[in-house]
């Protein structure tokens, strides 16, 4: 038996016989030409070109969710990205080599220096070329479909890397879980593997290695363990734990047509993120009290522009339908930062304080007024509510309210009817609107704390940087202060306030965020069942006195210890499962 420690990246475990997927390093037909081949050598490279976008395209399919639409999209784009193909087609011409020798060299060389970057983010886009080589390639020597394409029986696939354009094509039916020998938290594959919701866990080193085909595995996407050829007292205590999991999987269900009261009364409202259509349904089945964040972003990542007023305008139409009478509150588009979408321009050296969120709206009256039409027109199918991000102070609020009232004068001039009263809020996320919260509170009707950018701005600490990754820190004090600061404006001015960050998320700071006041928690419907089953199990005095205490305290440590051990001594299934 052997155990391998990694990355819990996908929740869940899996059983089964393993699948061993070991891919070689890129190796392409090293041949030279004559000069009198380079122009057929160029159409034919052209043509490949266009094979692995279709190739790709094959998986654009309205289902998907908005992160894995974003990577397809990425990988198109670099299927048209001019400096790379003009890299491969001077290395053609000049050193007069075949089309495939030419992918090799030029992708090898980019991915070299982007696995030296110190930045995770460009280290993850070596990845992405290295998957676009590989459709070329293959697109290139004629190779059919991969393995993982079609299976006949349940499988855990044990692999020393996966590229994201496998995981889209693999029959994900039979591939029950999935060891990697590599990957990260941030990794495109780590994104994906949760979308699919399967069992999965990463950089586990070399157990690709370690494991043949037919092979008894056991994935714990939960511990971030994987246990190969498991003897018969591990196998027996992991099915003990796996029925543990289940049963709480089958308890939490049972919250679905729960309110979420607290043993006092006090309601908080658990609401759902969500970033396509498609993801109603998943927030429904889960009693969600509404859509708290809506990320209009997708449509604007569609490889074909798709962004038109009567496009968006379907697509939230179809999210007020679907939750009506419960309210969705839809964020208008929040592109730049470390969300560039193509076609649109955005390119900067310092992205994150740069051109984006309502910054890039208010320059770019043409986009954004065509989203606020359509958000208007579907207004009258439902309850929606619009949300403004990235709001510095007053002057950007007023400007964007003005904008508004100008778009619903024309809407009532050419006979568009909307909802008279929809309700506008903005997105608290920056520190200058946190400070002046009680001005903010004056001219609209919610708030909503979006905890990723409050964090990364209050503690001055980039997020995506492993660097200083231990400073990001939801409990430190001085963000903790802040959230408490704009509850109790928000209140004495009348408007109910929201969380809709990732730390809305983590059970661990439920029953704290609900002492700290807010009326609204809105995360990803995975966690839904697990905050609301804690907060019906204690009090609002309890939660406020948890919050009181936690406010005395000078450390994000010492903040994380107290909550970790009062969780623990009143949740079992903090250590159980």
């Amino acid at each position: 038996m052997r155990i391998f420690k990694g990355i819990a990246a996908s929740g869940g475990l899996a059983k089964g016989k393993a699948l061993v997927h070991v891919r070689s390093s890129l190796v392409a037909e090293k041949q030279h030409i004559m000069a009198g081949d380079v122009a057929t050598e160029l159409e034919k490279f052209h043509k490949a070109i266009e094979l692995a976008r279709k190739n790709l395209e094959e998986h654009q399919l309205p289902e998907i969710s908005a992160e894995p639409a974003e990577i397809l999209e990425t990988h198109l784009m670099m299927l048209s990205d001019p400096d790379y193909l003009l890299q491969i087609e001077q290395y053609i011409t000049t050193n007069l080599v075949c089309a495939q020798w030419a992918v090799e060299y030029v992708t090898n060389h980019m991915i070299e220096l982007l696995e030296k970057s110190l930045d995770e983010v460009l280290r993850d886009r070596a990845v992405d070329f290295k998957d676009v080589s590989l459709h070329l390639l293959n697109a290139l020597s004629g190779k059919g479909a991969r393995r993982l394409d079609s299976l006949t029986e349940d499988v855990i696939l044990v692999s020393d890397s996966l590229m994201p354009s496998e995981l889209f094509a693999m029959d994900k039916t039979h591939i029950k879980g999935i060891a990697l020998d590599g990957g990260g938290r941030a990794s495109h594959v780590a994104i994906l593997v949760r979308a699919f919701n399967i069992p999965s866990v990463l950089a586990l080193g070399t157990a690709s290695q370690k494991v043949h085909d037919g092979d008894e595995i056991i994935v714990d996407g939960n511990y971030g363990e994987v246990f190969i050829r498991p003897d018969l007292v591990v196998s027996q205590n992991l099915d003990e734990r796996f029925a543990r999991w289940q049963q709480h999987e089958h308890e939490l269900h049972q919250m679905a047509d729960l309110p979420t009261e607290m043993t006092d009364g006090h309601v908080v409202l658990l609401k759902s993120n969500i970033q396509t259509g498609s993801e109603v349904e998943s927030a429904k089945s889960i009693g969600a009290s509404g859509i708290g964040l809506f990320r209009s972003e997708f449509l604007f990542m569609d490889a074909h522009g798709g962004s038109s007023e009567e496009q968006q305008f379907q697509a939230y139409k179809h999210v007020v339908e679907a939750m009506s009478p419960l309210p969705v509150t839809i964020r208008t588009i929040d592109v730049g930062g470390d969300k560039v979408v193509s076609g649109m321009g955005i390119d900067e050296k310092n992205p994150i304080l740069g051109w984006r969120a309502v910054r890039f709206c208010l320059s770019r009256k043409d986009i954004f007024t065509i989203q606020l039409r359509a958000l208007l027109r579907a207004s009258v199918y439902g309850k929606l509510q619009i949300m403004f991000p990235m709001i510095s102070g007053v002057e950007e609020l007023s400007a964007v309210l003005h904008l508004f009232d100008h778009v619903k004068e024309e809407c009532k001039i050419e006979h568009i009817p909307f909802d008279p009263d929809i309700k506008v809020g903005t997105m608290i996320e920056v520190p200058s609107a946190a400070l002046c919260a009680d001005i903010l509170a004056k001219k609209v009707d919610f708030f909503s704390i979006g905890t990723n950018d409050l964090i990364q701005y209050t503690i001055a600490v980039d997020r995506g940087n492993e660097k200083i990754a231990y400073l990001y820190q939801p409990l430190h004090p001085g963000v903790l202060r802040s959230i408490k600061m704009i509850v109790e404006k928000a209140h004495k001015g009348g408007i109910p306030v929201s969380l809709c960050g990732e730390m809305a998320s983590d059970p661990l700071y439920s029953v704290l965020l609900a002492g700290m006041g807010l009326d609204e928690l809105s995360m990803g419907f995975q966690s839904l069942l697990q905050v609301r089953k804690i907060l019906r199990d204690v009090s609002f005095k309890d939660a406020k006195q948890l919050a009181d205490n936690v406010m005395e305290m000078d450390s994000y440590l010492t903040i994380t210890t107290y909550i970790r051990e009062w969780m623990h001594d009143r949740f079992d299934h903090f250590t159980t499962i």
